[in-house]
């Protein structure tokens, strides 16, 4: 009676290929990221296209990754409306899977993250870069509200501040210059601040608040009443009090943006004025902000564009009166 051999390992098990990119050719990856910071969002698409060649493709790679988590995150379709938020803790942990796959060089069969996994294997982005981002996903899952000024900032920091310090590692910063990334880390945290002013009534009627609840109970506001018609004023001052904040994070950050290359601090320059001029808008409104939403139109961003080129010429930025509160040391945490 014979006997039949066991097969030699290498005839059943073939090792997955590691190869940044998830084995995807580069340029179908950049053109897809084009496409999805083109659809995303206009106003840092716009911005995008004033970096150079190299700069611009690894900064449309990382914006693909972040948009490609917030959108499974909020399970919403490139920025939209949000979706069924009952199974977002699975939903953040398929994010933390798909992003280390992709770090680790394996295929992903999602586009954006084998296109996170190519740029991070080009300028050095690490896992922990990314759960930095990720963490404030989780935060969402856990239908977290923040309680003080420093919840809300912890909260801005893994949601934008983090992306900034990624971003501009992307531009070529070095991780050993530490201030330059605090400035990258302000600008995150100015365009949080910012967003969450124009979005205060949409996030309420998904179910969140992101106005930290000592504000709340400051303006005598009950739980859940904040956007109700009744409270216009208060909303309007609270908002007032995140436009303040933008605009010292943001001028923190030219600081850093004069240290980049001219087309990179153009760049960052533009999209910094793009977006601070949206919380200036929620302010200037002030109780009839939400009525509509707040936007800039095309010409607005080919003027803020316009400014920023001479801005960059010049280079010279007021140092503030005082510097923001709230460092990146101290929300890493």
């Amino acid at each position: 009676m014979t006997r039949d051999r066991p097969l030699a390992p290498s005839q059943f098990v073939r090792e997955t290929i590691r190869e940044p990119g998830g084995m995807r050719n580069r340029a179908p990856l950049v053109e897809k990221s084009r496409l999805a910071i083109a659809n995303g969002s206009k106003s840092f698409s716009a911005a995008s296209r004033l970096f150079d060649r190299k700069t611009r493709e690894r900064v449309w790679l990382l914006y693909a990754w972040c948009r490609r988590c917030d959108d499974l995150a909020d399970a919403q379709e490139l920025g939209g409306e949000l979706g069924d938020q009952t199974d977002i803790a699975d939903r953040v942990k398929h994010i933390r899977v798909l992003t280390q796959a992709a770090l680790d060089g394996q295929p992903t069969a999602d586009p954006a993250f084998d296109a996170f996994g190519l740029v991070a294997s080009e300028v050095g982005l690490s896992m922990d870069d990314a759960d930095a981002v990720i963490a404030g996903f989780e935060l969402d899952a856990q239908d977290w509200r923040p309680r003080t000024d420093a919840d809300l900032m912890q909260y801005c920091w893994h949601v934008a501040g983090a992306v900034g310090v990624m971003m501009a590692l992307v531009m070529g910063v070095s991780r050993n210059d530490g201030d330059t990334l605090d400035r990258a880390c302000d600008l995150g945290l100015a365009f949080q601040l910012a967003n969450i002013a124009r979005d205060v009534v949409e996030d309420d009627a998904a179910g969140r608040c992101y106005l930290p609840m000592e504000w709340l109970v400051e303006e005598d506001i009950e739980p859940g009443q904040h956007t109700k018609p009744h409270h216009r004023q208060e909303l309007a001052d609270m908002a007032a009090k995140l436009v303040a904040m933008m605009e010292q994070h943001g001028a923190a950050s030219r600081l850093g943006a004069a240290r980049l290359p001219f087309r990179s601090r153009w760049a960052i320059l533009s999209a910094a004025r793009i977006y601070t001029a949206i919380g200036r808008e929620v302010k200037a409104k002030g109780t009839t902000a939400w009525d509509h939403r707040v936007y800039t139109s095309k010409l607005q961003k080919l003027g803020h564009v316009a400014a920023a080129f001479f801005e960059a010429i010049v280079n010279n930025p007021q140092v503030p009166d005082e510097m923001p509160r709230w460092r990146r040391s101290d929300l890493d945490q």
